[in-house]
């Protein structure tokens, strides 16, 4: 993988290789939220490299390439900075479901709230 320089900006929330910082992906077109994950150093690199969705993977403890063994890929078109410096939103096209349940988005569970009035 070719190195890059992450901006000062970035660089300082992921000060070493065991920060995360989560990440929001969104649909491009529709908007839609389409899951979180949570990328680090390594895999926010490798994703401004590539232009593949990249993350990390608590549960595997190991860079996770969307898409890697189920073909459903995410081509990342912009990464965004929110307002307090501890998220990210990837713009992205989703290439089949993106959540591992095989729905397109990982928040298809509604929660009933109660109605207000």
């Amino acid at each position: 993988m070719t190195h890059i320089e992450l901006s000062a900006e970035i660089g300082s929330l992921l000060k070493d290789g065991d920060s995360l910082i989560p990440a929001i992906a969104q649909d491009v077109n529709t908007h839609e939220v389409l899951m979180l994950a949570y990328m680090n150093r390594e895999s926010l690199a490798a994703t401004l490299n590539t232009g593949r969705a990249t993350y990390w993977s608590r549960s595997r403890n190991e860079l996770w390439i969307k898409g890697a063994t189920s073909g459903h890929t995410q081509e990342v078109h912009s990464i965004s900075l929110d307002c307090d410096g501890d998220a990210l939103l990837l713009q992205v096209t989703q290439i089949g479901a993106a959540c591992h349940t095989g729905d397109m988005t990982c928040f298809h569970q509604g929660i009933e709230m109660k109605s207000r009035g």
